[in-house]
């Protein structure tokens, strides 16, 4: 079954609440009119009434079963409660003045919805640049259980094929114990896309063909990573060459002993330029489609659009989100 009809099953009639803090644009709003037609999801648009009410005129679009809330006009006691939320959030860093600021900005007031639970994730970035996406999430909603950081994930697919890719959009400077993190959630977002993850810990060394401090990170990321997850010890192995990780024959060659060698297909890249470049190069030579990138590690679902984003985008990567918060 093609990856977003499953998706749709798995969220249809979960009634998942995603909070769009662009309501003002028409791609956001074509999206959110699909996804409550669709039944998919429930949409919050935010942003000036006004505005979004002129757009949704201009392209016949029909908000009356979506809930918009304009910040500016907010309950009075309801704003108090958020006010107050963040402020306990922030444990001192920020005060109620600089809190009601915050909160007059789409971003943070669409994370305290998340945050607070009127919303199970929020999807942005169409207008806004991912700074003013991520940095929200970091400060309010901060990261999950087990991570100390966030990374940024794709789902390269193909026909049948589908394979996680990651990290390729977050962290620059990977080092072993930022791996092994990363490791553990893609065998998460893996499960998510109903993937099996088999997680190949990717170097230009197999099994110590090569002696590098590089090939020795890789290694000790691989140790970390089943430390972090023993249930997916099993799951997890490296350093692999990327043909002893997806090849059968080269496997059996460099890496006989190996569960995941030769049939892995979640792929954890040991610096963000090679897996920027390398999910680039499925994308462009191999025909794979990219869907991403797909924030991982926050304690609840944030999605960030790309600038260049569609209608279409929109609505995919909403049901991505949704499809988050259901783990």
């Amino acid at each position: 079954m093609e990856l977003f009809e499953q998706l749709k099953n798995k969220i249809i009639g979960k009634n998942k609440t995603i909070v769009f803090p662009e309501g003002e644009d028409v791609r956001i709003q074509g999206a959110a009119v699909r996804l409550a037609t669709d039944k998919l999801v429930k949409p919050i648009l935010l942003g000036n009434a006004q505005k979004i009410s002129e757009v949704a005129q201009a392209n016949n679009f029909d908000l009356s079963s979506l809930e918009i809330i304009d910040p500016a006009t907010y309950d009075e006691k309801e704003l108090a409660k958020l006010n107050a939320s963040l402020v306990e959030r922030r444990k001192g860093k920020t005060d109620a003045d600089t809190a009601t600021k915050w909160l007059q900005n789409v971003n943070y007031f669409g994370t305290m919805l998340v945050y607070t639970g009127k919303a199970d994730g929020m999807v942005s970035g169409a207008v806004h640049p991912t700074g003013d996406t991520v940095r929200p999430a970091l400060q309010i909603i901060k990261t999950a259980p087990g991570s100390s950081r966030i990374s940024g994930a794709f789902i390269m697919q193909k026909g049948d094929q589908r394979y996680v890719f990651s990290d390729a959009a977050i962290n620059i400077d990977i080092d072993a114990e930022t791996m092994a993190e990363i490791a553990v959630q893609s065998a998460n977002t893996a499960k998510v896309f109903d993937i099996d993850p088999k997680v190949a810990m990717l170097s230009f060394s197999t099994k110590g063909s090569a002696k590098s401090p590089l090939v020795d990170k890789v290694a000790k990321a691989t140790k970390l990573a089943k430390d972090l997850a023993p249930e997916l010890a099993d799951s997890i192995d490296g350093e692999l060459q990327f043909d002893a990780a997806i090849v059968e024959s080269v496997a059996v060659s460099k890496a006989p002993d190996s569960k995941v060698a030769g049939q892995a297909n979640t792929f954890i890249f040991p610096s963000l330029e090679a897996g920027n470049i390398g999910y680039k190069i499925a994308q462009r030579l191999g025909g794979f489609e990219a869907i991403g990138p797909i924030l991982q590690g926050l304690a609840k679902p944030v999605s960030d659009l790309s600038r260049g984003a569609n209608e279409e985008d929109v609505y995919k990567v909403a049901i991505i989100t949704a499809a988050q918060a259901l783990q």
